[in-house]
């Protein structure tokens, strides 16, 4: 997300704020629009399991499960299948996302990084997790981009007259062109073989007309070999970054009954900071279907802090208005924490979050300040090296010491 303590984007908020009240009626209008009614029916040419609702299980999760297993059990042996299995989720979080890719790093230097099963990302977790599903061969691209990258790298502010008939205060074009940069054939071609041993990498947007949170399966379309595969990958990576309002929305082609419409997708992060499955998955019962007899980890990086973060208020519109929306990201993150921990808890899943601590008090100077990038990717590079601090719980959560006694059979 843009920094509250930004006085540039304030400027902006409050003057998109007052140009949203006179621009209201002016009658922007989209074509090409999923009807309501086909909505639950709407895919992806070529690629029908491309993606599904992130609230509820998709009609062909069983089948799904079912090539999962076939995969694994050609990829591994039965000694293999009794290991760990290692799931990652990676937060939103802007120019905070070297957080996550210094732990990373510093994990891989460390040797005690494990490879993962399953890699989830959002927003700014969305651009690093295929990085971190292909592995640690990655891990200097991942260096270079929390490091090396500036605002311009990733936004061109418009001007205030082009924003007024724009649907956002700044153009995401030098962002599109870091991901056609970065996510090229080679790396959907180690996406893709990691999907062969049974591994895989979902990315979260958020389908604004629906209000609803959707879950892309990165690895069936990496594997698909359906023309415009890649494009559609940079759309969605894409897509889960673009904060609304501050960056455009993305529009993706599906179609339905063999006609084509155009969805409009923004960050996931307006509807989930973290995920890893639907909470109607009862993955204790899918592990075993899976025969993957070994323990179960579950890391978490939160790419921000945890705890409220004191700061003055100035009286304006948008000094309230980014405050007010920083805690809310902050507060969205925080249940999302509590909602993965009781699902871990009820799936037979360990638990291990990290999260920036608040001793890290430096302050970026702009929205993707690489001083303050590079800082912060040292700070996790260095935690990990020296062995991660996982939290075994959320933040706040303590849980009962006494063992409720089993229900009595009726």
């Amino acid at each position: 997300m843009m920094r509250t303590a930004d006085c540039s984007s304030r400027v902006r908020a409050a003057a998109l704020l007052a140009m949203l009240v006179i621009a209201s009626g002016c009658g922007y209008s989209r074509t090409a629009i999923v009807p309501e009614a086909m909505v639950e029916k709407a895919a992806i040419a070529g690629i029908p399991h491309a993606r599904f609702w992130g609230d509820q299980l998709p009609p062909w999760f069983h089948d799904s499960l079912v090539a999962m297993h076939d995969q694994l059990a050609a990829a591994f042996t039965d000694e293999e299948m009794r290991l760990p299995s290692n799931y990652l989720v990676i937060s939103g979080g802007g120019e905070d996302g070297a957080f996550a890719a210094g732990i990373l790093n510093g994990w891989t230097a460390s040797g005690t990084r494990p490879p993962f099963l399953v890699v989830t990302g959002i927003s700014t977790g969305a651009l690093i997790a295929p990085f971190a599903f292909a592995g640690p061969e990655y891990d200097e691209t991942l260096h270079r981009l929390y490091t090396s990258v500036s605002t311009r790298d990733i936004a061109a502010e418009r001007s205030t007259l082009s924003m007024l008939y724009s649907d956002s205060m700044a153009d995401s074009a030098p962002l599109r062109a870091l991901i056609e940069q970065y996510v090229d054939a080679d790396l959907i071609a180690a996406i893709a073989r990691k999907s062969e041993e049974g591994r895989r990498l979902f990315v979260g947007t958020t389908n604004l007309d629906a209000e609803r949170p959707v879950i892309w399966d990165i690895t069936e379309i990496a594997a698909s070999g359906a023309p415009g595969s890649l494009d559609l990958i940079r759309n969605v990576l894409l897509a889960s970054a673009s904060i609304p309002g501050v960056f455009p929305p993305v529009y993706i082609d599906v179609e339905v009954d063999g006609k084509r419409y155009r969805e409009m997708h923004v960050d996931g992060g307006a509807t989930h900071q973290l995920f890893l499955y639907p909470a109607a998955l009862d993955w204790r019962q899918a592990a075993k279907d899976l025969e993957l007899d070994g323990r179960h980890r579950l890391y978490i990086i939160r790419n921000g802090f945890i705890d409220p973060v004191w700061e003055v208020v100035r009286p304006t519109l948008s000094s309230i208005g980014f405050r007010a929306i920083h805690s809310l990201i902050r507060t969205q993150a925080r249940g999302d924490l509590y909602r993965l921990y009781l699902g871990a808890q009820r799936d037979g899943i360990e638990y291990y979050l990290a999260h920036m601590p608040k001793s890290f008090v430096r302050k970026p100077t702009e929205d993707f300040d690489r001083d303050y990038m590079t800082a912060l990717y040292r700070l996790g590079y260095d935690s990990a090296v020296g062995g991660v601090e996982w939290k075994r719980e959320p933040p706040g959560f303590h849980a009962p010491a006494v063992q409720w006694p089993e229900p009595k059979q009726p």
